[in-house]
């Protein structure tokens, strides 16, 4: 399949619905949504009648199938759409398919693990783009499709390395205590205009992006939680709805998710 510029291709299959309108309630745009807690949230947004829009970088087949999956299951309008959301002409154009939103659930991450002073810059920036740059791109397009209704709800994935920071993942840990400080900043400035803007900071969530470590490590870490396990995609997803669903005075939270590990 040939690829537009800037990374971003929408994925036809079977005879997924495309139409769209801002007076349609219950519509997601998930990033990073071929796998892990995206994955997950995705799964849950569609049972509960939430039109999708489903964005990933490189896992075309599974995001494909995927989003097949939920359209037959649910009877839902599902696009997937591969882009990179840390650069701004791919989210440009993901927005260009978007007639409409109610909710906004940035999802979409990577990680690095090593010494500050080893990281290059490339390496530094590059995970600035996808893990908080992206947050300020979607939002910019988000916002106003949010504003014509006086309602909506932005859901930003973050981490307890945000709030307490973490030794060899320093600027993942930066990055997402940018996401925590984006995420009540933003709170503030659209409350008057009905926009919840909230976020979910993970502990230790059991996802591919924990299979870097050794089966002892992982034994080591787990040992570190006091509920004794690591959190399951479903249980991000499940909090990402409750969150949702509350009293329209929730808003501006960094609800942290972790089994008490870094409270």
């Amino acid at each position: 399949m040939k690829k537009q510029d800037h990374s971003t291709t929408a994925i036809p299959y079977g005879t997924t619905p495309t139409e769209g309108h801002p007076s349609i309630p219950r519509s997601a745009l998930v990033t990073g949504a071929s796998r892990g807690i995206g994955r997950a949230i995705a799964q849950a947004l569609a049972g509960a009648g939430y039109r999708l829009y489903l964005t990933c970088r490189r896992s075309e087949k599974e995001l494909t199938e995927l989003s097949y999956q939920l359209s037959e299951t649910y009877h839902i309008a599902c696009t997937p759409i591969v882009a990179d959301m840390g650069d701004i002409h791919a989210v440009n154009e993901v927005f260009a398919q978007i007639d409409g939103l109610t909710l906004l659930v940035n999802n979409a991450g990577v990680s690095h693990i090593g010494l500050l002073h080893e990281m290059t810059p490339e390496e530094w920036q590059s995970l600035m783009n996808v893990n908080l740059n992206a947050l300020f791109y979607t939002c910019r397009h988000a916002i106003p499709m949010m504003l014509k209704h006086h309602a909506g709800h932005i859901v930003n994935i973050s981490s307890v390395w945000g709030n307490v920071g973490a030794s060899m993942e320093v600027a993942y840990a930066a990055s997402k205590g940018g996401v925590n400080a984006f995420t009540k900043a933003l709170a503030k400035e659209l409350a008057p205009s009905g926009i919840r803007v909230n976020a979910i900071a993970c502990g230790v969530i059991d996802t591919d992006m924990n299979r870097c470590f050794s089966e002892e490590e992982l034994s080591a870490l787990r040992a570190e939680i006091p509920a004794d396990r690591f959190g399951q995609t479903s249980e991000v997803a499940d909090l990402l709805l409750s969150i949702v669903n509350a009293p329209s005075y929730l808003t501006g939270q960094v609800i942290t998710l972790d089994g008490s590990w870094q409270t």
